[in-house]
């Protein structure tokens, strides 16, 4: 496919506005994803609800997002750019305002649902977007950038969160984004253009529903997994698995799928989604099981607990930008080969604390295994994708960020698991609470790295580019 088809004549394209407004507008639309986590506990008061209740708003958020993701891959084929990007940005916006005046937990739960429907679709939007108008030889930085957006995003949150909250209603940490929510629909309409050829295919209603059931369905399972309620996962995530099968065969009997899973006959894809799905494992779990050492075994406040996690977010972030410019010069390879040490040795250090165990020591460590982070999510993300034809870019993209929220709601369930099991055990040894969260801790996080190792002996079947 030539690229004269892709744009318009005489279209003129700021690349870095380009980047600028996408990567902005994908970390606002992340950024809502966890910014209610540290006000659940006032949400329940306000609104009068249970705790299993109000993991809803958790829950439903995650699961909209992951059923969005695939749906944009056929909407970004049947729409132009700036009408689907300001689609989106519209559809965030009404949420967020929905949200900011809301006052029952019902209001609530749609408005966030409304917020995820645009979250879903701006990260493929944006990710899709960057393959398109960056040249190969620089993508590793533009992707970074955008990788950048969508790893601080969630992990900002809880933390400016939790301090707004300390002085403020939760509402304003709505009211306070509708003016940045709109600023960046006005920069997108100025400075995006369409460049995407539309293809044009034909809805598959029946498509739409199974990835629906399927996504939606696991997602769920894991969620319920997560409130020790086996039975229910146990149905949810059988139903799920059998649907995503339907869907996947369906797609391959379809002249025009909604989402083309051909694009796993490439192997270099197909290791490098396995390695994001290591990658964002290691960051989303520890972000969950770090906290809750800090505060059950060394009885931290969750502030303190948010301020322990954000040094190495933001390093996190920095090492991602720096990583893409690597890429750009020396491969994916190595880079992602040294990121999976990185994280291998540093997981297994912190496996090995104690009760005495300093907040500086494990901030420090935790910077560490966020640096190994961010040295393989982008590149790992980069690499397989530049393995796909133009027209995969779509689903391709669609089928990374799917893998990336199943992989984070996977990783949160598996390993908390293991952290409650050992906790337990701990417990039933008459060990005290303290000592137990840390046995737990302990465990999961020496199990966790065992994952990452599995990754590093994987990152060894990457091809040199």
């Amino acid at each position: 496919m030539k690229d004269s088809k892709t744009l318009k004549p005489k279209t003129q394209i700021n690349i870095k506005a380009m980047l600028a407004v996408l990567a902005f507008s994908g970390f606002l639309a992340v950024f809502n994803e966890t910014i209610l986590n540290v006000a659940l506990n006032i949400l329940m008061e306000e609104m009068n609800v249970t705790a299993g209740t109000i993991q809803w708003i958790v829950t439903a958020y995650m699961m909209i997002v992951a059923v969005m993701v695939p749906v944009t891959a056929f909407l970004i084929q049947s729409f132009e750019l700036k009408k689907l990007y300001l689609g989106a940005m519209v559809i965030l916006l009404i949420g967020t305002i929905c949200i900011a005046c809301s006052k029952t937990f019902p209001i609530l739960l749609i408005s966030r649902m409304l917020q995820a429907s645009g979250t879903g679709m701006m990260i493929p939007i944006m990710m899709n977007t960057i393959l398109l108008i960056t040249p190969q030889k620089k993508r590793g930085s533009a992707m970074a950038i955008g990788a950048c957006a969508i790893q601080l995003g969630p992990a900002l949150g809880p933390t400016i969160s939790g301090f707004i909250l300390q002085f403020f209603n939760w509402h304003v940490l709505f009211i306070m984004l509708i003016p940045l929510i709109i600023l960046a629909m006005i920069f997108g309409h100025i400075y995006l253009v369409n460049v995407s050829t539309l293809t044009k295919p034909k809805i598959d209603i029946t498509s739409i529903i199974l990835s629906t059931i399927g996504v939606g369905g696991i997602i769920y399972s894991l969620s319920s997994l997560d409130s020790g309620n086996t039975k229910i996962f146990g149905i949810t995530f059988i139903i799920g698995m059998i649907t995503l099968i339907a869907f996947g065969k369906r797609q391959l009997s379809l002249k025009e799928p909604m989402l083309e899973i051909r694009t796993f006959k490439f192997p270099l894809f197909s290791i490098g989604v396995a390695l994001v799905m290591i990658s964002m494992m290691t960051i989303f779990t520890m972000n969950v099981m770090l906290p809750m050492f800090l505060q059950g075994a060394l009885k931290t406040t969750t502030f303190v607990a948010a301020m322990v996690l954000l040094p190495a977010t933001l390093i996190n972030g920095f090492v991602t930008l720096i990583g893409g410019k690597i890429y750009d010069k020396l491969g994916a390879k190595i880079l992602i080969q040294v990121g999976f040490v990185i994280m291998l040795v540093s997981l297994f250090i912190l496996s090995r604390l104690t009760l005495d165990i300093s907040l500086a020591k494990i901030t420090i460590i935790y910077i560490v295994v966020c640096i190994g982070v961010g040295s393989t999510l982008s590149p790992s993300q980069t690499s397989s994708l530049n393995q796909l034809p133009r027209e995969y870019y779509p689903h391709g993209v669609a089928i990374l960020n799917t893998l990336q929220q199943l992989s984070a709601a996977i990783g949160s369930s598996l390993f908390i698991g293991i952290m409650s099991a050992s906790q337990q055990k701990a417990l039933n040894n008459l060990a005290s609470e303290q000592a137990a969260v840390t046995a737990g801790f302990s465990t999961a996080v020496l199990a966790l790295a065992v994952l990452v190792l599995f990754g590093l002996f994987l990152s060894f079947t990457l091809k040199s580019e």
